[in-house]
């Protein structure tokens, strides 16, 4: 028997297991559940796009700046968090890393303008910039669209791996977004 999405107006994402998520009918999904209207859900789309393991270690900034590394931590994907862009609203630009930028955990190494307002993306580790995402300057919206997926910012060299353990895992950046 197929499994069927309930609604569950009365709960929060944040307060759910992590094997649970919303889709994009806003309606909650456990382990197994599909959306009815066929759609993944944004647990299942975050392993779409850029993500190729769901093994690889992701750690979030207090600033909504996200990590995630390869299997042996020597490179990371870089980007704002969900959280992030939705507070910012429509993305318009984005001002991506130059090639071989050389950054130190917490500089700024591009910048994102919304039609609110125009925030720096910090760095959450020291590396260098080994990719950007070019296909944000044609679409800045695929931001809004996935930002913990296609809408990526940057690929950095892992300058010191020892950094990303002072950074938050997923349940941490939940309750500090809550706060």
């Amino acid at each position: 028997m197929a499994a069927i999405a309930r609604p569950h107006t009365a709960l929060r994402i944040s307060k759910l297991p992590l094997s649970y998520s919303r889709c994009p009918l806003n309606r909650i999904t456990g382990p197994g559940w599909r959306c009815p209207a066929g759609r993944p859900t944004i647990a299942q789309s975050a392993t779409r796009g850029f993500r190729s393991s769901p093994l690889l270690e992701k750690k979030y900034t207090k600033d909504h700046e996200w990590v995630e590394l390869n299997d042996d931590k020597t490179e990371g994907t870089i980007g704002i968090t969900h959280y992030a862009a939705s507070a910012l609203g429509e993305v318009v630009y984005v001002e991506l890393p130059e090639q071989d930028l050389e950054v130190t955990a917490g500089d700024s190494m591009g910048a994102v303008e919304s039609v609110k307002s125009a925030n720096d993306i910090m760095t959450p580790v020291t590396g260098k910039v080994i990719a950007t995402n070019e296909k944000l300057q044609e679409k800045p919206s695929m931001i809004n669209k996935g930002p913990e997926a296609e809408g990526w910012i940057a690929r950095l060299q892992i300058g010191d791996a020892k950094e990303v353990d002072g950074l938050m895992d997923l349940e941490a950046y939940r309750k500090h977004t809550e706060e």
